[in-house]
C-alpha cells in the first residue's frame, strides 16, 4: 500500500513523542517544546489513538515505552532529528542568505547598477554567488533559468514585477566636428539616410535598429545606412568618435565624449526620454533570501510597495508611436 503523506498535525505528535520518548518525562519535554504539559499529553495521546497501540507506561512517578513505543522510537527518532535540522538550515540560510543568483542585464545597465554594488555585495553576503549575463537580447527570464534581469522598461515580460532604477533616458545622434565638417550637419532627422550612420543591431535581429524621434507628440522611425553596423553601442560610439559616421546612443555613452569635444550632438530637439532601466522578477509569495538580498541591494534597500510596478503599466506609460526595442 502506498504511504500517505505526513500532515502538520502528524509531525507534531511524532515530535512530541519523541521529545517524551528521549527523556521519559512529560514536564521536561513540555519545556523543551516550549508547549504546556496538557498540550504535550494531548499530543502523544492523539498519536497512540492513531497508532491503535500505547506508547507509553506511565505511573505517578515514571514513564517508560511499551514494546511497541520503543519500536516506533527506535525508526521515527533519526528522522525527526533529520527534518529538524534540515528546518534549522532553512532558518540559517534566510539569516545568511546562500546560493546562486542568475542575473540577466542589458550591458550598459550593468556600468549603472551592478558594477557599483559589486564590492559591497560580496563583503555582505559572502556565501552569495552572482552569476551575470551581460546581454541585449530579450529572453523569456522564467524559461532561461534567470532569478532577476535589469532591462528597459519597455521590453519586460508581461506580469513580471518591476523597479524603477533611474531616471528616463534619451538617446541622441552624435558625430565627430571632423565628420560635420567634411559632410555637413542634419538639419532633421529626415536627412540621416542621406548621411554616413554607423549602424545598431539588436541580438537576434537581422536589420539595424531604426532610429527613434518625436515630433507632435509623437514617435517615429528613421531607417538609416552607412560603413559600419555592430551589435554593441559603445563600438559604435567610438567609431564616431574616430570620425566614421554618426552614432545614435545614450546620454550615458556620449556625455563624456562631448564633454570633451569630442563629439557634437545632433537633432536633440527631436530627441525625448523613455522609459528607463527597471528591476525585474517573477512575482513570489516566499523569495529566496539570496534572490531578495540582490534585489534589495540593486534596488538601494528593501522594495517600498509604491516602487513596484508591473509590466503592462509600464507599458501603458510609453509614450505613442514609441516601438518595442526588439
Amino acid at each position: 500500500m502506498k504511504p500517505s503523506l505526513l500532515s502538520a498535525g502528524d509531525f507534531n505528535q511524532l515530535r512530541a513523542f519523541v521529545a517524551v520518548a528521549g527523556s521519559l518525562n512529560f514536564s521536561r519535554a513540555a519545556e523543551n517544546l516550549g508547549v504546556s504539559s496538557s498540550a504535550l499529553s494531548q499530543m502523544v495521546r492523539g498519536l497512540e489513538e492513531r497508532v491503535g497501540v500505547s506508547l507509553f507506561n506511565r505511573t505517578t512517578r515514571s514513564v517508560s515505552l511499551t514494546e511497541a513505543g520503543a519500536k516506533l522510537f527506535e525508526r521515527v527518532q533519526p528522522a525527526v532529528e533529520e527534518l529538524a535540522e534540515a528546518m534549522g538550515e532553512t532558518r540559517e540560510r534566510r539569516a545568511h542568505p546562500a546560493g546562486t543568483v542568475r542575473v540577466h542585464c542589458f550591458r550598459a545597465a550593468a556600468d549603472l547598477h551592478l558594477t557599483p554594488i559589486l564590492r559591497g555585495f560580496s563583503d555582505a553576503y559572502p556565501q552569495v554567488v552572482l552569476d551575470v549575463t551581460l546581454d541585449d537580447a530579450v529572453v523569456d527570464i522564467v524559461s532561461e533559468g534567470y532569478d532577476v534581469a535589469i532591462r528597459l522598461g519597455e521590453v519586460i515580460d508581461k506580469d513580471l514585477i518591476a523597479v524603477k532604477l533611474g531616471p528616463d533616458l534619451r538617446q541622441t545622434a552624435v558625430a565627430s566636428p571632423d565628420y560635420l565638417a567634411r559632410h555637413g550637419t542634419p538639419a532633421h532627422p529626415r536627412d540621416l539616410p542621406a548621411h554616413r550612420c554607423i549602424g545598431w543591431r539588436w541580438p537576434g535581429q537581422k536589420t539595424p535598429y531604426k532610429w527613434e524621434f518625436m515630433e507632435n507628440g509623437k514617435w517615429f522611425e528613421v531607417t538609416i545606412d552607412g560603413p559600419l553596423i555592430s551589435n554593441t553601442k559603445d563600438f559604435g560610439v567610438q567609431a564616431a568618435v574616430d570620425g566614421v559616421g554618426i552614432a545614435f546612443a545614450s546620454q550615458q555613452l556620449i556625455a563624456p565624449h562631448i564633454a570633451e569635444g569630442r563629439l557634437v550632438a545632433l537633432l536633440e530637439t527631436w530627441s525625448a526620454p523613455f522609459p528607463g532601466y527597471y528591476l525585474c522578477y517573477p512575482a513570489q509569495r516566499q523569495m529566496a533570501p539570496a534572490l531578495r538580498a540582490v534585489i534589495d541591494t540593486i534596488r538601494g534597500g528593501p522594495v517600498k510597495s509604491n516602487g513596484v510596478e508591473t509590466a503592462t503599466a509600464i507599458r501603458a506609460a510609453v509614450p505613442q508611436g514609441l516601438r518595442l526595442h526588439r
